[in-house]
This record gives structure tokens, sequence and C-alpha cells, in this order.
């Protein structure tokens, strides 16, 4: 027969309920809750590159609270997944790796679709500016080494519907 004390019960029922605890400063734990991003569709993104197409399952942010949110606090992406941030308008924007723990490459899209730029191999937890160096629509969030190791470069073609519609 197992022994469960009250305590150990008592944190089970936190953790299943979704409640998890956070350390405060006399070495106590407190209660907090835990709080999980709804699941986001993914759709279909190609990058045409001269070692041919490069497919992708994407995660679409069309909003503000999307685009602030990204891949933050996330541990985990699937190789042929990423992130696509659709900005809405053409412009210079900049990009930081504040509360991400993904190294990632940044593939800066313009508005036909054309990548601008790549930032390769970005650093997690960096609140250094990641500049797009121009104007683009869009910027497409990689796990970090798989630009280069697909060939995906300036000048590529991106194929989504929100290029299509410009």
């Amino acid at each position: 027969m197992t022994c469960v004390s009250r305590s150990a019960r008592f944190l089970a029922a936190l953790l299943v309920t979704g409640i998890g605890l956070a350390p405060v400063a006399n070495g106590t734990a407190m209660a907090q809750t835990v709080v999980k991003a709804a699941p986001v569709p993914t759709e279909s993104l190609t990058i045409a590159t001269k070692g041919g197409p490069r497919q992708f399952s994407v995660e679409v942010m069309r909003d503000d609270a999307g685009r602030s949110r990204g891949l933050m606090f996330r541990r985990h992406m699937a190789p042929d997944h990423g992130m696509l941030f659709d900005f809405e308008r053409s412009e210079p924007v900049t990009m930081w790796m504040k509360n991400t723990y993904l190294p990632l490459d940044m593939v800066f899209i313009r508005e036909d679709g054309t990548v601008a730029r790549v930032a390769a191999d970005t650093e997690p937890l960096s609140t250094a500016i990641i500049p797009s160096n121009g104007p683009v629509l869009a910027v497409l969030e990689l796990n970090a080494g798989t630009a280069a190791k697909l060939g995906i470069r300036a000048g590529d073609k991106v194929q989504h519907p929100m290029f299509a519609k410009r």
C-alpha cells in the first residue's frame, strides 16, 4: 500500500486543475493559474528555393495579441512547422526573442512574397532588436538552422494566400 500525504494529494489536484505553484521569496510556494493558449490551426506554406520547394505547416498570427505572444514560452516546435506573422501592411519591422526559449531563424518577407532577409540562429531570451532592414509584410519563424539546411535565402519566393491577394 502506498501512502500519499495530504500535501501530495493537494499538489496533484492543483496540477490536474491547471493550477501550478510559484516560488516566493521565503522559499514557500504560492498557487497560481497556468494559462494555456488555445491551439492555432495551421496553414500550408511553401518556399520556392533553388533546391526545390520547401513545405511547412504554419500558425498565422493576424492580430496584435497573437503577434505579441508569438512563440514565447514554447519549448518545442516540429521541424516542418513555423509561425507566420502577418503585419497587415508593408513597413519596416523589428523582432526580438524575449521570453522565447527556441533558437529561431527569422525570414523577413516582402508584400509580393519575396524573401527580403534571413536572420539566422537568433539568440533565445534576448532583447536584442532584429530588424527587417526594409519594408516587409510578414515574418516567418522557423527552428534555428532550418534556413541554412534547406537553402532558404533572400530572393526566394514564399507561396501562401497572404501573398497571393496582393
